[in-house]
């Protein structure tokens, strides 16, 4: 039997929870949406949470929202999924990727800061695989006054922030900790995935995580972002139903991507028991640490440090003195064992969208060392300690038969 790459924790909690939910009477945006944000904000310790129906539709409305499109920049890493970089088409700005650093999968603080220009809006920073990008560096560099003389603000927002605003693609990284700080909290805004194969899941789904200066109102950015998840309507289905309360109005042409309550119910179930997970997760990586620390070619990934804790999202084993030819060869190879791996990511400058668009590999240099190499292994709740042992000698097995 295939031993799978990352299935969703569905049991009969889950489902009671969405049977409740269907029964209820209410399936759309309520309740039950409402508590999961509060939830968030309560366990991520930001100021105020929006649930979305995707990651890439709440960054694409957050773009908009802070007002970038045609002739800005967005700095980001060349290393990442291709939503990272296609909301930034889709804005109208220009995608300025970065490599990443030598001893991490994160974006590289030096070449962030040689990439800025009078044009650059934002930062994306991406925490591959659950491991927090150095958001204090980050911070540093765009309060710099140097820096922030280049900072051309176009709007009002841009202007009270006053700086390049710092963004935080966490897909991976709920949970995860920098100096005692939770994903979430770490950027001026952070945006979290929770589709199928994320660490908390709520089937499809994200949330964006404001944390601005005190200087903004929280509460306002809250309703707003009601408005314009909700084709800028200002009133959504659950408002309504209040006696007398039917007359709407539409403030600005908006998007639809809120969450729905099924979506939530399997979220708040989730969140309840979600360091339960994470303490399930961190058992895994040790195991994997374990049995590969013996292994000349193999090259573990790094998930805690002095200062930051992932969230055990991806386990990126790597293979030394390997081409990538050799890499696909020993992932058929345990596939062909009857267990499922993955590869994160193939580059944004390696994919047709963005080949033609003028990016090229070889600009990237650190990002392609850390690719060409790279196999994700299994990590899941459900994942038994057989399972893993079984992992680990597929995946041995597997490279002695390719390289030896």
């Amino acid at each position: 039997m295939m031993i799978p790459f990352s299935p969703p924790r569905i049991d009969k909690r889950v489902v009671d929870e969405v049977t409740a939910a269907l029964l209820s009477g209410w399936i759309t945006t309520g309740p039950r949406t409402k508590q999961f944000e509060k939830d968030i904000t309560s366990y991520c310790g930001n100021k105020t949470t929006v649930a979305v129906n995707s990651w890439t539709m709440g960054m694409q409305v957050l773009l908009h929202w802070w007002g970038i499109g045609e002739g800005d920049e967005v700095i980001l890493p060349a290393y990442t999924y291709c939503a990272s970089a296609n909301v930034i088409v889709h804005s109208g700005a220009k995608p300025v990727m970065v490599d990443i650093n030598p001893d991490d999968f994160n974006i590289s603080i030096e070449a962030v800061k040689k990439a800025i220009t009078p044009k650059t809006k934002a930062i994306i920073a991406v925490d591959i695989a659950g491991y927090p990008c150095d958001y204090g560096s980050l911070l540093e560099l765009v309060e710099n006054s140097e820096v922030n003389s280049l900072f051309k603000p176009s709007n009002e927002l841009q202007t009270k922030l006053g700086r390049i605003v710092l963004i935080s693609d966490a897909a991976h990284s709920f949970g995860a900790t920098q100096k005692g700080i939770r994903a979430g909290a770490m950027a001026d805004i952070s945006s979290f995935s929770f589709h199928a194969v994320k660490n908390l899941t709520t089937a499809e789904g994200g949330a964006l995580c404001f944390n601005l200066p005190d200087i903004f109102n929280h509460d306002e950015i809250y309703k707003e972002f009601c408005t314009l998840i909700l084709h800028g309507q200002n009133k959504d289905a659950l408002a309504k139903t209040q006696k007398g309360n039917w007359r709407y109005d539409v403030e600005e042409p908006g998007f639809k991507c809120n969450m729905t309550d099924i979506q939530a119910a399997i979220g708040l179930i989730e969140l309840e028991r979600y360091q339960e997970n994470l303490d399930r997760r961190k058992v895994i990586f040790e195991k994997y640490d374990t049995a590969f620390s013996n292994q000349k070619w193999a090259i573990t990934p790094l998930h805690t440090s002095e200062d930051s804790i992932s969230s055990y999202h991806l386990y990126q084993l790597r293979i030394a003195n390997i081409t990538e030819s050799q890499r696909d060869q020993i992932i058929q190879a345990i596939f062909d064992k009857d267990v499922s791996v993955n590869v994160h990511f193939l580059p944004l400058p390696t994919l047709t969208a963005y080949k033609k668009r003028g990016y090229k590999m070889e600009d990237y240099p650190e990002t392609w060392n850390k690719y060409h190499n790279e196999i994700s292994l299994p990590v899941y709740f459900d994942l038994t300690d057989e399972q893993v042992q079984l992992v680990v000698k597929a995946v041995v097995d597997s490279v002695k038969s390719v390289i030896e």
